[in-house]
């Protein structure tokens, strides 16, 4: 387990208070990047069974989806304002989705060009 912990500092910071636990047992990643990771993951299920084009309405979906995330973080961090776990996991949910959406419409317009 040790080495779980050395690989996922890496990636995330592992603050325990924003950290979610079970049984006495804490995530490998806080509940933000649990939000990111589920939103990923979901997404990438659902887009196997109903898939999406990817065009410039689907970019700027992206980069909607994104605002929540970074609107949060961001005004955790800078003000005075302390976000709840369950915001954090919400947001890095719809982040997380936005991001896989982003990556998705990126290496199909490198893939694009370059073949």
């Amino acid at each position: 387990m040790s080495n779980m912990k050395n690989l996922t500092r890496y990636i995330c910071h592992r603050i325990p208070e924003r950290s979610f636990f079970i049984k006495g047992h804490q995530f490998p990643v806080c509940a933000r990047c649990s939000g990111f990771y589920a939103g990923l993951i979901i997404y990438l299920i659902y887009n196997q069974i109903y898939p999406m084009s990817y065009n410039l309405s689907t970019f700027i979906i992206s980069l909607i989806l994104m605002i929540p995330v970074a609107v949060d973080g961001l005004s955790q961090y800078f003000g005075p304002r302390e976000s709840t776990n369950l915001l954090r996991f919400i947001t890095g949910f719809i982040g997380g989705i936005g991001l896989i959406m982003f990556l998705k419409i990126s290496i199909n317009g490198i893939l694009t060009l370059i073949l």
